[in-house]
């Protein structure tokens, strides 16, 4: 390269070359999150669906319950058609009567935990209501 003038600009265009594209990185904003236009809309909306997933929920829960055996009044039979009950476990269950809760089971040595680990949202132990006497 004979030439001092062709020399010196492809000289400096190297060296400037890099310093439009990390200027052009320095400059970019990470995108912003969008804000709803009603706070109001959106508060109203998220109520409806947290009611809605509640509403659910506890339709779910009476369908298992009205599905589920009462251990304090089922008959053997019933007990039977539960996995895992034998006659032996059911005859231990009507013995042990009444429980206070379904967990009483494991506690009162009637049946071990990993079985009642597998029973307990298929059973219930629902109490006798009391009716109140009149005077």
């Amino acid at each position: 390269m004979k030439n001092p003038l062709l020399k010196f600009t492809l000289a400096t265009l190297a060296l400037l070359a890099p310093a439009p594209m990390a200027r052009a990185q320095e400059e970019t904003e990470p995108p912003r999150k969008t804000q709803p236009k009603s706070t109001k809309a959106a508060k109203d909306a998220k109520a409806k669906a947290v009611a809605a997933k509640t509403k659910a929920r506890a339709k779910v829960k009476a369908e298992t319950e009205a599905k589920a055996i009462d251990i304090n009044s089922a008959t053997k039979d019933q007990l039977k058609t539960l996995p895992g009950i034998t006659d032996a476990y059911a005859d231990k269950i009507i013995a042990g009567r009444p429980y206070l809760s379904k967990a009483f089971l494991v506690t009162k040595n009637v049946l071990p935990n990993d079985l009642f680990q597998t029973l307990r949202k298929q059973i219930v132990a629902r109490q006798p209501s009391v009716k109140a006497k009149s005077k």
